[in-house]
């Protein structure tokens, strides 16, 4: 699994081992998930070029260096939103599109139902967010429809992943690097992730 990069941080182990917990309240879910996420993003960043400004600090002028490339977020509706404010408190300015899939409940395929993305994908670095990797069918469909709107440079951000997900998407997508902060073990039949965390939609909104 070559494009497959597992976040192994102390912190971030430590979060997500709270969210897998069952007894863990969907407040408590949502904050993990904002924080999760914004130390997994911080990771992810580390290679994106940057351009040289001038700024006058209280004593002189310089030169410093802030990002170079504008960047759009995709969360896949409706648990990749729980995603948005962990990486909105690092890049405020970037932009947002939303991606909507939902998974057939009998054939476990993606259906598309909602599309609205940012202009101007090509010059951007996207990052897809969503919080599970399990089939890979909805997040294969995802980074389809972003590649069909011209975007280029996309990366793929989730929690957990399975192997079943990783190797789907892979062979979809070998040029989309996928980070994640757990590989588990497998599905179940009914395409849930074991140990998994269960439903992140359900457990971040309560339903």
């Amino acid at each position: 699994m070559p494009n497959l990069h597992i976040i192994d941080h102390p912190l971030i182990q430590s979060k997500l081992t709270r969210m897998r917990d069952a007894t863990t309240d969907s407040e408590t879910f949502r904050r993990l998930l904002d924080e999760l996420t914004a130390f997994m993003v911080y990771e992810i960043t580390r290679a994106y070029p940057l351009r040289e400004v001038t700024v006058r600090t209280p004593l002189e002028t310089m030169t410093g260096r802030v990002l170079g490339v504008p960047v759009v977020l995709v969360p896949i509706l409706r648990a990749g939103t729980g995603m948005l404010g962990g990486v909105l408190d690092l890049i405020p300015t970037a932009k947002v599109g939303h991606v909507g899939i939902y998974r057939d409940p009998k054939t476990l395929q993606p259906v598309e139902y909602y599309c609205k993305l940012p202009p101007d994908l090509a010059r951007a670095q996207i990052i897809i967010v969503d919080p599970m990797l399990a089939t890979g069918g909805s997040a294969v469909a995802a980074t389809r429809i972003i590649k069909r709107e011209g975007g280029r440079d996309v990366q793929f951000l989730c929690l957990v992943a399975s192997p079943e997900g990783v190797s789907a998407y892979s062979a979809e997508h070998p040029d989309v690097p996928i980070y994640c902060a757990a590989l588990d073990r497998e599905l179940n039949a009914k395409g849930y992730i074991l140990p998994g965390l269960g439903d992140a939609g359900d457990r971040l909104f309560g339903t």
